[in-house]
């Protein structure tokens, strides 16, 4: 089984970001060890307390320098709050110091809210464009431009694969028109997955980049050598969701244990509940047969994995018990 890494630079309550993006690095640097997965990557969020990864472009040539052998890559940029032309030199740089381990994944939403996308100068309309900037911005990785007399530099010839990002039909037959692998964000936004992978292999065009389809699908996961503590960390992770929900749902509210204790079994825990719907979790024999289900179940090629465990030890203790069920 082909597994990969989400790694959304997740930061606790009261932690500082510093050390958050550090603890990335350590997780990092020990999936390279292990040499098992495929790529990591890592999201573009803006305005999220929690998610240190606003940065995207800057957060990977840190990991990528601190590694040796994983594919890093965006998972994804947004493009509609970028210029092609602006992404193209920042990963045609990171390929050029990295060459053959920088990915480029792309994703159509603005990965923030209304008002954050004002501060952040994106055009509302800019969304609509997104067919054609995934096209402009091939032109300039490759070796023909699109917009004469510009080109990317560095960028130009880099080649860079990219990837479409989704959680709906619009995302997979993007990819299937343009010959591109397609992950699906099925760790939070589980409903349209089988459609959408279902759509986008009966209507891949075979292209320069890709010959057939490539399926990359996400799921949650937290293993543990014992299967009451994976179960107990996985109630945690419920719970920060909930809480993350319920803090918008409650601006300005302090959620303290008895307001938890309602949102659980509110319609705010059941968002969180179906949010993680493929989540897998449990010892090293319920994780492996829960991973393969999941792959079966998503008709993927490629899973790739969030480690949402709240303490870097649950997070490293993952990712040694996936070790084991992949051997490099």
């Amino acid at each position: 089984m082909r597994l990969s890494l989400l790694d959304l630079a997740t930061v606790r309550r009261d932690q500082p970001v510093g050390e958050a993006l550090e603890q990335s690095v350590t997780l990092a640097q020990q999936a390279d060890e292990l040499g098992c997965f495929e790529r990591l990557w890592f999201a573009e969020h803006h305005n999220m307390s929690a998610i240190a990864s606003a940065a995207t472009s800057v957060l990977l040539a840190h990991v990528a320098a601190r590694t040796e052998r994983i594919r890093v890559g965006s998972g994804g940029v947004m493009l509609p709050n970028h210029s092609p032309l602006v992404i193209a030199e920042q990963f045609g740089t990171l390929a050029e110091l990295h060459p053959g381990r920088i990915d480029l994944g792309l994703g159509r939403a603005p990965g923030t809210d209304q008002v954050t996308m004002r501060a952040l100068r994106t055009d509302p309309q800019a969304a609509e464009r997104f067919p054609d900037d995934v096209r402009e911005l091939q032109g300039y990785l490759g070796d023909e431009t699109l917009v004469p007399g510009i080109h990317a530099v560095p960028g130009r010839g880099t080649r860079v694969p990219l990837y479409i990002l989704g959680s709906s039909l619009f995302g997979a037959r993007l990819a299937a028109a343009y010959g591109l692998p397609y992950a699906f964000a099925s760790h939070f936004a589980p409903d349209a997955l089988q459609p959408a992978v279902a759509a986008y292999r009966a209507e891949f065009r075979p292209s320069a980049q890709l010959e057939q389809p490539y399926v990359i699908a996400a799921a949650n996961v937290v293993a543990a050598e014992d299967q009451e503590e994976a179960e107990q960390i996985a109630q945690r992770v419920l719970r920060a969701r909930v809480r993350m929900l319920g803090a918008r749902a409650l601006p300005g509210r302090t959620i303290d244990d008895t307001v938890m204790d309602t949102l659980m079994d509110s319609p705010v825990g059941d968002q969180a509940r179906h949010m993680l719907t493929h989540t897998v979790v449990g010892d090293p024999t319920r994780v492996a047969d829960g991973l393969a289900r999941f792959a079966e179940t998503a008709d993927a090629d490629e899973v790739m994995l969030t480690n949402p465990a709240p303490e870097l030890a649950q997070r490293q203790a993952t990712l040694a018990v996936l070790g084991d069920l992949t051997p490099a």
